[in-house]
């Protein structure tokens, strides 16, 4: 896909129905940190993800702590989407939480009612039916689309090592 919100993106979808969808890219990083946006936090150095091109007013958090970090939604095996935000704030700080564990996303991607289905009718994305979330959380977002293209198998792998523009090959 070459819009630059998704081009070389990981998803992961947090939610789908027949309303529509929603997800957030995993692997765009931000040039800001949390204490951009929330001074008050001690541990202001944690990055800040670009979850997709909706909502970039709002911020989210996947994390896979829920024994620090109530009232999460498991989306995976050991993996959480929000929570109690207070928790979170008093976690960061006293330096409880680390990039290892949580990650918070500027904005979210969202597909409206059969947008997303139309898309993978039409093979715009590529679909994993499994998630490691080590890879997720302990890979910087540079190879982690790398590092997904080439789990999902032979038949993909390949596309890993594709140059970003094919014309300056």
């Amino acid at each position: 896909m070459m819009d630059p919100n998704f081009k070389r993106s990981v998803i992961l979808i947090t939610e789908y129905s027949d309303a529509g969808a929603m997800g957030f890219v995993l692997n765009h990083a931000s040039d800001m940190l949390l204490g951009d946006i929330i001074p008050e936090i001690a541990y202001s150095e944690l990055p800040l993800f670009k979850g997709g091109p909706v909502g970039a007013n709002t911020l989210h958090f996947i994390h896979r702590c829920p024994e620090k970090i109530e009232g999460g939604i498991e989306i995976w095996d050991g993996v959480y989407w929000g929570g109690d935000f207070e928790m979170v704030k008093e976690l960061a700080n006293t330096y409880q939480l680390n990039d290892t564990e949580i990650r918070f996303f500027i904005g979210y991607s969202g597909w409206s009612e059969g947008q997303l289905d139309a898309e993978l009718m039409d093979d715009t994305w590529i679909v994993a039916n499994k998630f490691n979330p080590d890879i997720f959380f302990n890979h910087n977002e540079e190879s982690l689309w790398k590092e997904v293209v080439i789990s999902l198998g032979h038949r993909y792998a390949h596309i890993a090592n594709f140059p970003e523009n094919p014309a300056l090959n």
